[in-house]
């Protein structure tokens, strides 16, 4: 149900939802500990908002693996034809195609909530990391608000941001540590360290 909405917002998506102040985006791009020549996970990347700031992060060396369910909103972001290497993946974050121990940080912008299973979600997230990687859960708006807004659109009513408590618990459970999470008004960021 999940894929067939975001397909079918995928032409609107980036005029109608997508973030536009680019402030907002860069500020917490430079919270992501991503350095030039990593590899990235970009999971639930729909058409691509935050591709640009993060191949500016990894640089010409670095590699991002732009992974989503919904084939209209990767088609969209490939269309963007964005300079730097980019793997587009359409799969869902619940069975990442990726090998194990390969990535050395994971991205979750904007797109946890909508994810069936979280802590399967998690647990492949932190699958694919490297030992002492980071995961990163973030929104350029706060949990109170994103929720407030999916509530309102029956298909994704359901699809709710989780509290900190909540989120710790996700990210302790796949095995995580070093977990901090900000649950602001302006803003929702956690992130959790894959121990080494």
């Amino acid at each position: 149900m999940t894929r067939t909405f975001f397909n079918e917002q995928a032409g609107l998506w980036d005029e109608a939802v997508a973030e536009k102040d680019t402030s907002k985006l860069e500020r917490m791009v430079n919270r992501l500990k991503i350095k030039p020549g990593d590899t990235i996970l970009d999971v639930g990347t729909g058409t691509g908002t935050l591709l640009p700031y993060l191949l500016n992060r990894v640089g010409t060396g670095g590699e991002i693996v732009a992974l989503d369910v919904a084939e209209k909103m990767l088609a969209k972001a490939k269309s963007k034809k964005f300079t730097g290497h980019v793997d587009f993946l359409c799969a869902d974050v619940m069975a990442i195609p990726v090998a194990s121990g390969v990535c050395d940080a994971v991205i979750c912008y904007s797109s946890l909530p909508h994810f069936g299973n979280k802590s399967k979600a998690m647990t492949e997230m932190n699958r694919v990391l490297k030992a002492g990687g980071w995961a990163f859960v973030c929104h350029t708006s706060g949990r109170k608000h994103i929720n407030r807004i999916h509530q309102q659109i029956p298909v994704v009513q359901n699809d709710l941001l989780p509290d900190a408590i909540e989120m710790v618990t996700l990210f302790s459970k796949a095995g995580f540590a070093d977990i901090q999470v900000e649950d602001g008004s302006e803003n929702y960021f956690a992130c959790a360290r894959k121990p080494a």
